[in-house]
């Protein structure tokens, strides 16, 4: 490898620019089209290869290679470095412009050394810098932590999720970072899969809202320098593994694809999305990575995708473990003719994508096209014209505004998210109450408030919910006790809580038990935590108002007869105890909503709302659809259920007409009434059933959501316009069609309580 890249060096070096050829590429004013194709026309291939690598930082190949070996490198999917290479080597490659992009930097200071490296090359190509700002540039010292995407989702509130990303994109141009692998659009339907929490939940409506939205706040006009790249992610199929675990194939039929899983991918690419990550897995035998018709022929070909695909991590090279390609260089043969531009740290590519091009088994044009892609976004951020970017970080974090109203915003965010499960006049807390018992650790666990991906996240910057109470509550006594060890879950001694006017118990999973290559089998809260809460209940006979915090759905019904009030936090990131502190004075009213369905037993998973008729035995007189002899078929909670402080009426759907023509717009309306006593937000949920159809449907699929926020007494008109494009569906022949017949539209706060009305739709 060493003897290679030092011929491709001296290769490139002997390479003259054409001196009298005017560097069309280095003009400001000239089109970024023109720009591409004459810097593209100097180039080596050595220096295209070049562009299509992307390593992990100096830093980060310094820190593993000094406390890992060789053999744990093997199976971890964070850390890394590459054995028998140096950062100096990496660092010469850089400043010889054979490497075009970096992960895992996360520092301004290591960015602009790694810029200025590659400001030494022959060609001055800048590096274009990705990082895994999931949340928030979370895994990046300095940076505001907010909700998780599946707190997001929860909101049901798409503003909000273009708000976190144009914020996000903002402190992360601040560092120069340029491009961030987000949002994860997977439609998550199975709860044991660890990376529910990166997602917007199990209903393609709402995870295409809210990706389409995430797109366009990191993006923005792709033209200033507060914007960067967005990454639409896996390409496809990693959330429906065929037993829970990541990375396990996915055997998903067509329409199954275009139905359920394409549509938010597709809705990305139109909204402007420059690049896609593909997806661990295989996909009905063909890995992702290599799978030529899912990047030519649907993202490029149907699609007409202009940007650039980047593999996951290291798995250009895993195709060769799928046992589908002979050695690591037949890997990347296969990837770079599927379509894969960029390799993400399996360094494929540098070591065999110049011998496969000149051996004849990849074409030239292929890599052309590819480093095409990646440049055309190179130039479009500006990196050529200012490689360094928006570097002013340190005095924005000196004067505290941006942090400061970032900051807002995430407390902002983490209220709108909190789900109340369970209240039976427990919350809010009333203003008399002076004796407050706060149990268990996750009360004062600092770094798991912040969750996932958020490696470099600040303890002292995080609010806790002890943190936030007393704030909220400066009167009143507010006592931490412990419980059980975080470590263990063995339970501790309690003191007696008979004095206490409510007791706060925090229970659920740490958020190093949720992420990548962290699926269950048992998604239960753990057994000693829940016997906590009913020997507390059983003990003080007072108010117990229980925390569950956690990155997937969690099963807790052994807890739940025992607790008077449930709110369901997931993480929150860095002011995650002012949001919970919000909801529980009723600061907040609560008013997200489940974007996943929880399930009383992980027997059940995967579990989604929108299945078949017969796939739940929800089939009335039907002998031939049975359902478990041990468990109900019923979820814990349903998809969009959650409860508020206050109580609203939705009123039965009204239409203007009962029969509709292809191309016509259904125009549906309902009237939504605050019946309760406090002002609150309710999200107002609109279904559709196709009643009989050439092919089975969903019972239900969401297909429209409006918010409202109202006064007790106050009225409000709400109003849907649907398309009877939505109406359709793929047929046997995989075409899209919209059948004429019977259809029905529901709406309600949850997909269990709707109320209906059908129209009929007829031919022209």
């Amino acid at each position: 490898m060493k003897n290679k890249l030092i011929v491709m060096a001296i290769v490139t070096c002997l390479v003259s620019c054409g001196g009298s050829r005017k560097e069309v590429y280095k003009d400001p004013e000239a089109p970024v089209k023109e720009r591409v194709e004459d810097l593209l026309g100097r180039m080596t291939l050595e220096e295209k290869v070049g562009q299509m690598n992307q390593f992990v930082g100096l830093e980060h190949i310094k820190a593993n290679s000094a406390v890992m070996t060789e053999e744990e490198l093997k199976n971890n999917t964070a850390n890394a470095f590459y054995p028998g290479i140096t950062d100096k080597e990496v660092a010469a490659w850089t400043e010889q412009g054979l490497i075009g992009s970096f992960l895992h930097v996360l520092t301004i200071e290591e960015a602009n050394y790694l810029q200025s490296l590659a400001m030494k090359s022959r060609l001055q190509i800048p590096i274009i810098f990705g990082i895994d700002a999931i949340h928030g540039n979370a895994n990046a010292p300095g940076n505001t932590v907010y909700p998780t995407n599946i707190n997001l989702a929860c909101s049901f509130d798409t503003l909000m999720a273009y708000r976190i990303a144009r914020e996000t994109a903002k402190e992360m141009r601040a560092m120069n970072m340029h491009w961030t692998f987000n949002p994860n659009v997977e439609v998550a339907r199975d709860a044991r899969w660890g990376r529910v929490g990166e997602t917007f939940g199990e209903d393609p409506y709402l995870v295409t809202r809210m990706g389409v939205q995430s797109v366009k706040g990191y993006q923005g006009s792709l033209d200033s320098k507060e914007d960067v790249l967005a990454c639409i992610k896996h390409f496809v199929g990693g959330s429906e593994p065929i037993n829970g675990t990541n990375g396990s194939p996915a055997d998903l039929s067509e329409r199954t694809l275009r139905e359920v899983f394409f549509p938010p991918f597709e809705a990305g690419v139109k909204a402007g999305a420059m690049s896609l990550m593909t997806a661990h897995n295989e996909l009905n035998g063909v890995p992702c990575h290599s799978n030529e018709w899912l990047m030519a022929d649907v993202l490029r070909g149907e699609w007409n995708f202009p940007g650039f695909v980047v593999s996951d991590w290291g798995s250009v090279g895993e195709i060769a473990k799928h046992r589908m390609a002979k050695d690591n260089k037949d890997a990347g043969r296969l990837a770079a003719i599927a379509g894969c531009d960029m390799d993400m740290h399996s360094m494929t590519y540098a070591k065999h994508l110049v011998d496969l091009v000149n051996e004849g088994e990849v074409d030239i044009a292929l890599i052309d096209d590819a480093v095409r892609r990646i440049l055309t976004k190179k130039f479009e951020l500006g990196l050529f014209d200012d490689p360094y970017c928006y570097n002013n970080r340190a005095k924005e974090i000196e004067d505290k505004k941006i942090v400061t109203a970032n900051r807002k915003i995430a407390r902002e965010a983490g209220s709108s998210s909190i789900v109340l499960l369970k209240n039976e006049s427990a919350l809010p807390i009333a203003a008399t109450a002076r004796r407050i018992a706060l149990v268990g650790p996750l009360n004062k666990a600092h770094k798991d408030m912040l969750g996932n991906w958020s490696a470099l996240g600040k303890a002292e910057d995080v609010i806790t919910v002890y943190d936030g109470l007393r704030a909220a509550l400066p009167h009143a006594e507010i006592t931490y006790i412990e419980g059980y060890d975080l470590e263990t879950n063995e339970l501790k001694v309690l003191p007696k809580l008979t004095g206490y006017d409510v007791i706060i118990v925090s229970v659920g999973e740490r958020a190093m038990d949720s992420g990548e290559a962290k699926s269950k089998v048992d998604i239960n809260v753990d057994a000693n935590q829940q016997r906590m809460v009913k020997e507390i209940k059983e003990a003080t006979q007072k108010p117990v108002i229980t925390l569950v915090m956690g990155g997937r759905p969690l099963i807790f019904s052994q807890m739940e007869p025992y607790t008077d009030a449930i709110l369901f936090t997931w993480w929150l990131g860095t002011e995650a105890g002012n949001a919970i502190a919000d909801v529980l004075t009723g600061k907040y009213n609560p008013s997200a909503k489940l974007p996943m369905t929880f399930p009383r037993n992980v027997g059940q998973c995967p579990l989604y709302y929108n299945h078949k008729s017969t796939g739940r035995a929800w089939a009335p007189n039907n002998p031939w659809v049975s359902g478990y002899m041990d468990e109900s078929v019923l979820p814990a909670y349903a998809f969009g259920y959650g409860l508020s402080y206050t109580t609203f009426d939705i009123a039965a759907p009204a239409l203007i007409k009962q029969q509709y023509k292809s191309g016509e717009y259904i125009i549906l309306t309902t009237m939504v009434k605050n019946t309760g006593s406090y002002s609150g937000k309710e999200t107002i949920q609109l279904y559709l059933q196709d009643v009989v159809s050439s092919l089975t449907r969903p019972v239900l699929e969401l297909c429209g959501i409006k918010q409202v926020e109202l006064a007790p007494g106050e009225i409000e008109e709400v109003k849907f316009i649907l398309s009877t494009e939505e109406l359709g569906f793929f047929n046997a022949e995989k075409k899209f069609v919209t059948e004429p017949g019977e259809f029905k539209l529901f709406v309600g706060n949850s997909s269990d309580n709707l109320k209906a009305v059908s129209f009929e739709l007829i031919e022209k």
